[in-house]
Formats: structure tokens, sequence, C-alpha cells
């Protein structure tokens, strides 16, 4: 500790910026004197002086201070409007202080607002608030006017102000805190038309104004790029080369994703080495002195950085160049890990809140990773002089991978065991051949155009090799794992277990040769030509390589541990989770059975109203509720792959998301309503279940399926098929399927769309057939049907079954006026309590032997 102070103290204010951002005050309070007694334990123990301990615990409780006062900073000026569901009609002047995304029919920006005037108030308030504002484009040819507007401008805006949407679902994506952690937003401002906005230039020499500027030359650039490749590539190498990621292929994006090569996209320090490597043959050339040629590089640094977007992985890699170009000059370069370390507490001190950035937390982690055990690794390998160059190579993929597994299952719940191999191979093909000839293409093609044409068409030639081995890697879905979301404990001991097992590696024995002249001792009876001296100088220090193997077992059985709890995390759990996801207006129903199987009943759906000739309206990565919601929730919960997937009618608000799932997670038997529609998501649906030789049953009244057991479905709806030929049916809703399921001695009711003519005549088939023991007792929840439309869940239906509980999946904006009031009514006539998804946002309930013991809702 006493070795490197500089690393310490940035630990520790690490830490301290940590446990601000997730524990209350009493929390840091205890996690203040945990770390004094622990570093008055490493005194004690004399592993850190008391100076440098004083030092720690102050930097810890100077960063747990200074994030809580910037929570205490980051709120809302506009006061007295933070009703969760409301919204407010507004007229806004300020500053627009981001560049301009447009997208399909939407533009987005941010705004500093110096005045608010809220509708039905006299006065403006004058205010300092922060804004994204979402414009909506009525016409194709308005695009162009919204890309004409500037980081700088003074903007005078009218629209809606509404609070952005927090997380619905248990582990869903919270955009809320994503806006107030990462840009200080607590408002949106949906603007309609461009009318509504009035943009002219301001003040050239602001901040806004001049990056402004640099956006503009970002522009230019991609524009650029755009001319040297062809469409399907031009957004990957403005990413490549610029850090540009707004025009890459969202699909291509998720094909990297799949591999763990999306860190080859972002801007980070290979691409500030290969620029200042290239900028100093330059200045070399031009034959300047090594002290102003590193004064030089130094402040050509940060418009790098600006020009390349500044995202937290180049801020890092460009103040860690800075440091070691400063410390170079004044020759005192020290080794990385300190770099690294004021990088870090630098970063953090100007912004706390980079500690939450995945970013940030991604590069700092594998750069110290690849700082503190590349060296020990590649002792451990074999010394082949031939080999050297792709050993090193090994080294450096491995540990990197190693180091960034956790946090890779944590964000992304998803890990490719061909991650290794495709990193190994495609990253130094990709970024010592395709980005610098890419990087000198654009170079070259603003001096001649044909020339960087020429020199382009070599990538272009290298990204479709590069594209087809990604796509056919990607494909490998058998290799492809989930994992659930591990919790924090786990990081912090993988890494630790990692760093037990690096620190203990031996080094990979070398033979020394003996001088043929010395003559050599005998030793133990052994004649010195039968023992190399390699073997008894070994020999000497066995105490030291048993603490070795005892250290490296218990690293290895320890990370073995680590990776068995973080797979299987609920493999003793027998309480069962019934959870009625919130897909806005539409059904997903994902169950956990006490023994581990996993059942998704629909997907949900994004309904599309955009009429024909409006293509122009689509965005590049447009909302879809199978993978933005039902996909990510289910790998956060580690569905590894779903026993049954239940679809209860072929109506797109049930099942468009479940193209993503079928995509995504391996499906082993499909149970839907024996029909067919004429529907362009219908006929995809099955056909994808086919082409994936998915077996898919008719559900039929009467059928049972035994889960497990202690889960057993019964379906009650619809009636058996007439023949043997899968009917066609337009109108699907009172053909659903509808289950009872019980779990344990809980009993659930899944409804589906159906109307209460349909309710009427299940109660009389089950009249006939004797099935009214499955009333005896009151059902635990109903899934109310069709989202509670007014012609469901009639009063009969109730009474039949008399739930004590009743879950309404419905959208919050829906147009259909769902759940009806009536029906609200006759729930709590039958005295069901009733939780809706557009209020409560996911209803999940937890079903042990004793019954329902748990029921948890988040809301909004």
């Amino acid at each position: 500790m006493n070795r490197r102070p500089l690393v310490w103290f940035a630990v520790f204010w690490i830490a301290g910026c940590s446990v601000a951002a997730e524990l209350s005050h009493w929390g840091v309070a205890l996690a203040v004197c945990a770390a004094t007694i622990m570093l008055l334990g490493l005194v004690l123990l004399g592993k850190s002086t008391r100076r440098l301990a004083a030092v720690c615990l102050i930097g810890f409780t100077l960063a747990a201070g200074e994030r809580m006062w910037a929570d205490a900073r980051n709120v809302t000026a506009l006061t007295g409007l933070d009703l969760p569901d409301a919204s407010y009609e507004v007229e806004v002047t300020g500053t627009m202080i981001s560049a301009v995304l447009v997208d399909g029919d939407r533009a987005t920006f941010r705004v500093t607002a110096d005045t608010v005037r809220i509708s039905g108030e006299a006065a403006p308030r004058e205010v300092r608030e922060r804004l994204l504002v979402q414009v909506r484009l009525a016409e194709q040819p308005h695009q162009k006017i919204a890309a004409a507007w500037h980081r700088g401008d003074k903007v005078h805006l009218t629209g809606e102000l509404t609070l952005p949407a927090g997380a619905s679902n248990s582990g869903g994506f919270d955009y809320r805190r994503y806006l107030y952690s990462s840009q200080h937003i607590h408002w949106l401002l949906k603007v309609t038309g461009i009318g509504a906005v009035h943009a002219a230039p301001g003040p050239g020499w602001t901040a806004a104004a001049m990056l402004g500027r640099v956006d503009a030359a970002r522009d230019w650039l991609g524009a650029r790029v755009d001319q040297l490749y062809p469409a399907d590539q031009s957004g990957y190498m403005k990413g490549l080369v610029l850090g540009i990621r707004e025009d890459l292929d969202p699909e291509q994006f998720q094909q990297f994703s799949r591999l763990g090569l999306t860190h080859i996209l972002a801007i980070s320090g290979l691409h500030v080495a290969v620029f200042i490597y290239a900028l100093g043959a330059v200045l070399r050339l031009l034959r300047m002195t090594r002290e102003r040629m590193l004064v030089a590089l130094m402040f050509a640094v940060p418009f790098y950085v600006l020009l390349s977007g500044s995202s937290p992985s180049v801020v890092r890699a460009g103040l860690m160049t800075m440091l070691a170009l400063l410390a170079a000059r004044m020759d005192k370069l020290k080794d990385g890990l300190h770099l690294l370390a004021a990088a870090a507490a630098a970063m953090l001190i100007w912004n706390p809140y980079f500690v939450q950035d995945v970013g940030f937390q991604l590069s700092f982690a594998v750069t110290a990773g690849l700082i503190m055990f590349v060296q020990p690794v590649r002792r451990a390998m074999p010394d082949w002089p031939r080999g050297k160059a792709l050993l090193d190579l090994l080294a450096v993929t491995v540990v990197a991978q190693v180091v960034s597994f956790p946090l890779t299952i944590y964000y992304f719940n998803q890990f490719h065991l061909l991650s290794i191999p495709a990193n190994l191979v495609l990253v130094p093909f990709i970024s010592f051949i395709v980005m610098p000839i890419g990087a000198v293409a654009l170079l070259i093609g603003m001096l001649w155009p044909f020339g960087g044409q020429l020199l382009a068409a070599v990538s272009v030639y290298a990204n479709d090799w590069t594209f087809l081995l990604v796509s056919k890697l990607g494909e490998v879905d058998a290799l492809r794992t989930i994992w659930a979301t591990p919790p924090l404990w786990w990081i912090v001991a993988w890494y630790l277990s990692l760093a037990v097992f690096c620190r203990m590696l031996p080094a990979a024995p070398v033979a020394v040769q003996a001088d043929l002249d010395e003559t050599q001792p005998l030793q133990g009876g052994v004649e010195p030509d039968t023992a190399p001296i390699w073997e008894l100088q070994e020999e000497r220090k066995l105490p030291v390589w048993r603490i070795r193997r005892t250290g490296l077992i218990f690293a290895l059985l320890a990370g073995s541990g680590l990776l068995l709890y973080a797979y299987f995390p609920d493999v003793w759990n027998r309480t069962a989770d019934v959870d009625v996801l919130d897909v806005g207006q539409g059904d997903s129903i994902y169950i956990r059975t006490p023994e581990g199987k996993r059942i998704l009943v629909d997907g949900g759906g994004t309904l599309s109203f955009r009429k024909a000739g409006e293509e122009w309206r689509k965005r590049s990565d447009p909302f879809e509720v199978g993978g933005k919601v039902v996909v990510p929730l289910l790998m956060k919960r580690g569905v590894h792959a779903l026993d049954l997937l239940v679809i209860s009618h072929l109506d797109s608000d049930h099942i468009r998301g479940l193209q993503a799932v079928l995509e995504t997670i391996p499906v082993k038997a499909i149970v839907w309503n024996g029909s067919l529609k004429p529907d362009e998501d219908a006929e995809a649906i099955l056909r994808t279940a086919v082409q994936k030789g998915i077996p898919l049953y008719r559900a039929e009244l009467g059928k049972q399926w035994k889960v497990d057991r202690n889960t057993e479905l019964t379906v009650l709806w619809p009636p058996p098929a007439a023949g043997r030929e899968i009917p066609r049916v337009d109108e699907q809703n009172d053909d659903s399927v509808v289950l009872y399921m019980r779990i344990y001695s809980s009993a659930f009711l899944l409804s589906g769309d159906i109307s209460s003519v349909a309710e009427s005549s299940i109660l009389s088939r089950l009249q006939d057939i004797g099935a009214a023991p499955l009333s005896v007792n009151p059902i635990d929840v109903l899934k109310v049907a069709h989202h509670g439309s007014k012609y469901s869940t009639s009063e009969e239906w109730l009474r039949f079954w008399r739930p004590l509980q009743a879950a309404i999946s419905v959208g919050a904006t829906n147009t259909y006026g769902h759940p009806h009031p009536d029906v609200l009514k006759r729930l709590e006539a039958a005295s069901a309590a009733a939780f809706r998804t557009d209020r409560d946002g996911e209803i999940r309930y937890k079903v042990k032997r004793t019954g329902i013991y748990e029921q948890t809702i988040r809301k909004n």
C-alpha cells in the first residue's frame, strides 16, 4: 500500500463516491466508520503509514460528501410540478446545449431553459433547468429544417412538459434515473411540429456555440465517410474512426454485442494511441524537438477527445495520455497504474456521477486488469520466441475478457463462449488494419477524393469479411449463455478470486545452463548431470510453491463456485413467481415454477398505425416491446430457456414481442389456440417457430400439463377442434387460450382476451363436464380478460370464480378506455382487489406451499 499511495487514494475516492451513490446518509456514515476501522487495522499491521491512512480516509469522506452535495443540487427548479402522471402546457426560452439528433419523425436535443411559462400562470418563471426536448415532425422535409438547428442556438419552444418514465418492471430500465444521473435532466418537453420551435443563432463565443462548431466538424467528417463507404458500412466506420455511433445499424450493433465486441466501436485508449503515434510521426518529420513535441501532443489530445464525442472511455484515455506526456516531459514517468488512478480521481472530482456510467466502469476495470494481471499471466505461459506476439495477444485477450466478465453479465446478462476467440482474431485485425486504413482514407479523401476511395476499398473488402465472421459466430446459439444479474458481493468476490489467482501464478520454468567447466557438488547422491540446476533451486523453494499451489487451488475453487452460483442462482429456491409484466397495452406473464421451470404467456406488442408512403417516419432503432422490455427482463431473471411458451391468441398486442423472444431465448415447446390468422405478425411468429423446430401443441378444453410436482396447467378454452385441419380465424379474442393454473394450493386464472360470451360458454361447458370442483375455493388471482374491456369480466364470471385479487394488464396511454369503470365496479362488488400495470407497474406474486405470501408492486 505504501508503494502506490496515489492508487490507494483513488481506490478510496471511488469507494466513497460509490457508497454515497447507493446508500442513505446513515449508510454512508456506517461506511465511513468501516473504512476508518479497516485503515486503522492496516496501520497496526504495518501495511500503511499513518499519513497515507489519514489521506485515504479524507479522500473517502470527501468523495462521499461531494456526491451527496451533488445529489442535493441535482434537483429541479420547477417546484410544485412533480405529480407522477401530470403534464403541463408550457412556453420555454433557452439555449440549445446539444447536437440535434433527427431520427425518423422525431428530433431530439437538450436545452438549458432560462424561462418557463406554465399555462395558467401570469408570468414566466426565471429558472435554470435542463430539459430533454422531443419534437414530433409532421412531414419529411421538416427533417432538414430540424437538422439545421445547432448547439448554441437560442430557442423558443411551446409544448407539453412531463416527467420521464420510471422503471415499471422489476429490474427494468429506469429512464428517469438515467437522465437524472447522466445528464442532470428531470423533465421531458414534448413538442408537436417544427412550428412550435423558433431557433436563432446565439452568441458566438459561448461554450455551447464553440461545441456547436465541434459538432459541425464531426458532421462534416461523417459526411466524408459517407462518400467513401457504402450505406451498410458508413455507420460502422464512423463509429470506428470518429466515435459517431448514431448511424450504426442496430442489428449490426447487436451482432457485435453478442460476441462482446462493442468495445471496438467505442473510441478508447487504442484510438488515442494511434492518433498520438501518427501526429508524433508528423512532428518528427518536421524535426521538432522531443520537449516541444511532447507539449504539442499534450495540447492536441483534448481536441481529439472533443472531436470523438467525449465518452467516458475516451476521456479516460485522453486524461491518461496527457498525464503520461506531462510526466515524460518532466522526466518523471511512472507506471500506468498511477496514471489510471489519477485519471479516475480527476474524472470523479469533475463529475461524481461518472461512477455509475457503464462505460466508465468497464473502461477503468479492464485497463486496471490489463496493467495488473497481464504480466503474471504472461510469465506463467511458455516462452516461445517464435510465438511471443501470439502469446502476448492471448494473455491480453483472456485477461480483458475475465476482468470484464462480471460487469458484462451484470449489465447485459449474456456471454458468448466464442467471445475470446472472436476478440483474439478481430480486435487486432480491426484495430491495427481496418481502423488505421479508414482514418488514413478519410485524411487522403479530404485532399484527393479518388485516392481516398481507392484506399477505402481495401477496408470495404475487410469489413465484408468481418461482418460475415461476426454473423456466423453470433449464430452459434449453443455457445451463447444467459446469466441472471448477480449481486454486488458476487462481483467483489470474483475480483478478489482473480487477484489471488494471478498473484499465486508461478512463472514458467526456464532451464538454466550450467557452466561445463565448473565442478558441480553432489547433492543427495544425485549425479550433477542428472538433475538440472533449476530443479534443485525449485526444490529449495518448496514451501513457497506449496503456498502458491494452495492459493491457486483456493482461487480456482472459489471462481468455479462463483460461476455455478451466478448461472444457477435459484437452484434451491422452491418459491414460485408469477409476474404480470408491464408491456403497455398488451399481455405478457412470466412464470417460474417451484422446481425452476420457466413459462411465458404472451409477449406483448407495440402496435403501428403508420400509413402507406410514411416510411420516412420509421426510426433507426424503434421501440419494440419484445426486444426492449420482455427479453431484457427474462435475461435479468436468468431465463436460460423457456420450457413452455403459451400464445393465448394471434393478435399483435400479444405476439409481436415474441419475435425477439424466439430469436434470443431457446424455447422448448409452444401451446397456442390452434388457429391461423392472415396477419403479418401471426404468420412470422408461426414461421419462426417451425424454422427453429419448436413443437407446437393445440390447446383444447380439458387438456392438462403437469409442469412439475407442484404446478399444473388446465386448458378451459378453446373447445376441441372439429377436425385435424387448422382453421383460419380473423377475430381471435374469443378463441383465446384460457388457463387454470395451480401452484401448490394457489390458483390463477389466465383468461386472454375473451368476452363475456366466451365466459358464459366456458361456464356452461365446465358444468356439463363436471368441472365445478375448480371453483370450490375462491381463486387467488384472476388475470382480467381483454385489459378490462367493458364486454368482459361479467358478474356471472366473477360469481363463479370468486377471485381474491385481479391483475389488469393495460397501457397507460391506451385510447380504448381500458379498464372500463364498469369492470372496476364489478371487481369491487366481488371484493377482488384490483391492480393495474398502467398505475402500479409490474404485478409480482410469490407463491409458497402456504399460498401467496408476498405481492410486490413497482410503481412508476
